[in-house]
């Protein structure tokens, strides 16, 4: 990995320069393997033949979405060339970030060691040092997206390790530089940071320790109690390593929820019906943006997520209601950036276990490989396709002949790279972030600023 996580970028230079600005990581994973390929699609009329019979259409167990319901995007100045393609008709808010150069797309991007063609893959066996170990495995290919372990056993994620170098440049902030509303993930698992978990709507107290009439008074017992445990010579290691991780979740839990609540109002997510678990994520992070200087913080990694991308026979079903909420969720989401005053300096990116197969197999599209991902934000180069759309059709050079699973021409690790560059890893470092960059010749693949 070229030198061992956990060594800050002040430890590397000799320096101990501190952070001046403010920026903003949030990952948004799609849990079960996003069907991409209908998220965007091509429209020309080759391009479109293809997609559409490599997708089934015409037949009962079609997959394809209907050209003339698709939603074209525009051609301004900051797109490139010859760009014919259009957003699924559930996307209406990602198609307006597109539009408004706010949203860039990889069209083609999975975890990879090193560049693979087609014909490479076929001539590799699946042992092999050059391959990802267990494609289109569900739980593998998360922990491949999350840590870019590669071929090797990694207890940490990129978001981690990201964490871990710049730690020593960010101050004295009032929470942990890494947190999740969506459980406990490797992504943010550091070797010295430990990341923080928290719900949808603020943090999780311990029940009877909230708010209600004497908890706050039991709160402040607790916390008395453990600190006896941490302080006591009698105490053992394992006691006070437990006492120190709950005095840690009382302490962040009433400090973030007081600084939620004081947080102004956000009204891009206002609405006028219940907010989905994806929407109140968003909202809490917006939130939490908005108190940055309350927190005195000047880095900030968030995850949240999305379940349901399984879908199989549910798919032409469910799969537009998924894509529904993400689109409108990370356009409220970057609106609430511009009220906030912070739409430069805050960058949200997609995550999936995998793409899906071009092909049904009687049950939906099943497991693939490469798919498209977004980066959205004030500080992308947005409007702009970063890599190659694939040939969708059933011979393509990229589309491999059981099912239609497409060969990634971009790999997870340059795009891990490009992000911990803007968000101020040094260039030396990147490597540590994403180990496998070094097999790639461009660490950077240009879509921030």
């Amino acid at each position: 990995m070229g030198r061992t996580p956990g060594i800050s970028f002040a430890q590397m230079s000799g320096g101990g320069a501190r952070f001046a600005d403010y920026k903003a990581l949030v990952c948004l994973f799609m849990f079960g393997g996003n069907d991409s390929w209908n998220m965007l699609v091509p429209t020309a009329t080759r391009e479109y033949a293809g997609y559409y019979d490599s997708r089934g259409g015409g037949t009962s167990s079609s997959l394809a979405v209907e050209k003339s319901a698709l939603l074209p995007i525009s051609r301004g100045d900051w797109t490139s060339s010859n760009l014919h393609y259009g957003f699924h008709p559930s996307m209406s808010g990602a198609h307006q970030l597109f539009n408004a150069g706010r949203l860039a797309v990889l069209p083609n991007i999975g975890p990879m060691i090193k560049p693979l063609t087609k014909q490479q893959y076929f001539e590799t066996p699946p042992n092999s040092k050059d391959l990802p170990p267990q494609l289109f495995s569900h739980n593998d290919q998360q922990d491949q997206w999350n840590s870019l372990r590669g071929r090797f056993l990694l207890k940490s994620g990129w978001g981690g390790r990201m964490a871990d170098l710049i730690s020593d440049n960010v101050g004295v902030q009032q929470m942990p530089l890494n947190a999740s509303l969506f459980g406990q993930t490797i992504f943010q698992t550091g070797d010295v940071v430990e990341p923080y978990v928290m719900g949808a709507n603020g943090a999780q107290f311990f029940d009877g320790l909230g708010y209600q009439n004497d908890e706050p008074k039991r709160r402040e017992n607790m916390a008395g109690l453990l600190n006896t445990v941490i302080q006591s010579d009698d105490s053992t290691f394992y006691e006070r390593g437990y006492a120190r991780v709950h005095r840690r979740a009382i302490d962040f839990a009433q400090r973030i929820n007081s600084v939620i609540s004081r947080a102004p109002e956000i009204s891009s997510f206002n609405f006028g019906e219940p907010l989905s678990p994806l929407s109140m994520q968003l909202r809490t992070v917006a939130r939490l943006i908005a108190q940055r200087s309350q927190l005195s913080m000047t880095r900030q990694i968030f995850f949240v997520g999305l379940g349901g991308f399984d879908n199989h026979d549910r798919q032409l079903n469910e799969h537009p209601k998924l894509l529904a909420d993400v689109s409108k969720s990370i356009k409220a989401f970057y609106d609430a950036t511009v009220e906030l005053g912070v739409a430069e300096q805050v960058t949200l990116f997609t995550q999936s276990d995998f793409g899906r197969t071009l092909t049904s197999n009687g049950d939906g599209s099943d497991h693939g490989w490469g798919g498209i991902q977004f980066v959205v934000g004030g500080g992308v180069r947005g409007g702009r396709f970063f890599g190659e759309y694939p040939d969708l059709t059933a011979d393509a050079p990229q589309v491999l002949p059981w099912g239609g699973s497409v060969v990634p021409t971009v790999s997870a690790d340059q795009y891990a790279a490009t992000l911990a560059r803007w968000f101020g890893v040094p260039q030396q470092s990147l490597p540590a972030v994403a180990p496998n960059v070094v097999n790639f010749p461009n660490w950077d693949l240009g879509f921030m600023v």
